[in-house]
């Protein structure tokens, strides 16, 4: 049981092939501690405990028959509930979807499937998949498996809660702000961006169109560094139906890339969001450990980087990624009303978190100025190019992950924007892997970001590969530890 709970994908996809383990062992083994742990976690929101049985069953009989058997075969994972999954539900956290089902599967669901993943649950969400806290007045809130009081980050809330509980492998999620590496570093785990368009996202509510549909990212959170590379191999390549993945890109090998061949720019903050001293620590550590590995590493402040928050905005809204007042207004006589939904929340009779409430009334302020936002725009464009220089064809950037370890339920309200670590990257298109780096003093896990230049991914995915060696990757939290 307990090695494999602590076991990759990649090892038990293995052990199922060689009748080392059954797929039933393996699938049996994670239900019964998302049974133990989902009480406190509420992060399996929709549980597939028959069919992830009937599944394990065939699995096996496959193996049995000698068939020919595809790289996840038997492995269990879990899915985020925005993505589309026959016959279950997709609210993304919106009372006005309560009911709906989807009737097909989104495009990255069915090629985890081909490739032979069992899937045990769909997993919480921010309320429509725009907010850091794991909340939404659907299935209510997630909380984190190191410590129950702090958050699990959004959007990818539940996969980072339940990878991090060992309840999963790996899970699939998605990122326009944040969405994977947050919940990846609050939970002590692995997350990949990739480069923008690398991935579909079709199949996903909401679903982002035009230009902005290459700041979107599907991708992995997994608890081993050694499935992201074929956890993204699998799923990558255009669809044609995404707007965003329009051409195959080749995924090169991370364990071809020599470490000491690598140029690595240390970048400790943006010039205007503070850091926690223990995440500078953990980044300079990092920094150290490849250095001593062969690698030049430098230090820099980026020019632009002080208005990530702007940029980001402002790009996704001059770029095709939709109102999000009007998705909050679904079902409503008279569209979404900011004065109107804060009276009906103070009143405890609202169907919307507060953040989401904020942010719909938000929005209207922003769109209000769109010579500020066109020079934000151009101000991004800038920085892409600035950045790509300064990281180079053989370099990776360390980068905060945020400016605190996981903080308490509700604390991100006091301070709303510590999320423009993760959140820049998306509209600069750059492929990032979020990397865990042990644990503060609180308890609460550390990590950094490593980005790359565009198609790069396999140098953040290599550097991965070498800090969890060193810095032992994924660890149990202590009630899930056995």
């Amino acid at each position: 049981m307990e090695k494999i709970l602590l076991s990759s994908a990649t090892e038990l996809a293995r052990a199922i092939r060689h009748r080392e383990l059954t797929s039933k062992e393996v699938v049996e083994a994670h239900l019964a501690l998302i049974r133990d742990v989902n009480p406190v976690l509420n992060a399996v929101v929709y549980d597939l405990e028959d069919s992830a049985r009937r599944m394990a069953e065939e699995a096996d009989a496959a193996v049995q028959r000698g068939a020919d058997l595809p790289p996840l075969h038997g492995v269990p994972c879990t899915i985020k509930e925005s993505f589309a999954l026959a016959g279950t539900p997709q609210t993304s956290g919106v009372v006005a979807r309560i009911g709906l089902r989807s009737t097909e599967n989104a495009t990255t669901v069915d090629r985890l499937l081909e490739a032979g993943a069992i899937p045990l649950g769909k997993t919480n969400v921010s309320e429509l998949c725009m907010w850091m806290e794991g909340n939404n007045r659907v299935y209510g809130r997630t909380n984190n498996p190191y410590d129950p009081r702090r958050i699990v980050g959004g959007s990818s809330s539940g996969e980072g809660a339940i990878v991090g509980a060992g309840g999963s492998p790996f899970g699939l999620g998605s990122d326009i702000g944040g969405s994977i590496r947050m919940p990846a570093f609050f939970n002590g785990v692995f997350g990949v961006k990739v480069t923008g368009g690398r991935i579909p996202n079709t199949g996903q509510y909401p679903e982002a169109h035009g230009p902005s549909a290459r700041y979107c990212c599907t991708g992995p959170i997994a608890r081993r560094a050694e499935d992201l590379h074929l956890l993204v191999s699998i799923m990558q390549g255009p669809d044609g139906k995404c707007e965003g993945a329009t051409r195959a890109m080749p995924l090169g090998d991370p364990r071809s890339v020599a470490i000491d061949s690598l140029e690595v720019l240390v970048v400790e903050d943006d010039g205007r969001t503070f850091v926690h001293p223990e995440l500078r620590k953990a980044q300079s550590r990092a920094a150290k450990v490849l250095e001593a590995r062969g690698a030049r590493v430098r230090k820099a402040k980026i020019p632009g980087l002080e208005r990530s928050l702007e940029i980001w905005s402002s790009m996704l809204q001059t770029r095709g990624a939709g109102s999000f007042a009007e998705l909050l207004a679904q079902g409503k006589v008279g569209g979404f009303q900011f004065g109107r939904e804060i009276a009906r929340w103070l009143a405890g009779q609202s169907d919307h978190t507060l953040p989401a409430i904020i942010l719909g009334g938000l929005e209207s302020i922003t769109n209000a100025m769109p010579d500020r936002q066109a020079e934000m725009v151009a101000l991004g464009e800038e920085l892409r190019e600035r950045i790509v220089r300064e990281i180079g064809e053989r370099g990776v950037m360390l980068y905060p992950s945020h400016a605190m370890p996981a903080p308490l339920h509700y604390q991100p309200l006091l301070f709303p924007v510590m999320w423009v670590y993760t959140a820049i990257l998306n509209v600069l298109e750059l492929p990032v892997t979020q990397v865990p780096l042990g644990f503060a003093k609180s308890g609460a896990p550390l990590g950094v970001q490593v980005a790359a230049v565009h198609e790069n991914d396999h140098l953040t995915l290599a550097v991965a590969l070498e800090l969890e060696r060193s810095f032992g990757g994924w660890t149990p939290p202590p009630r899930m530890a056995r």
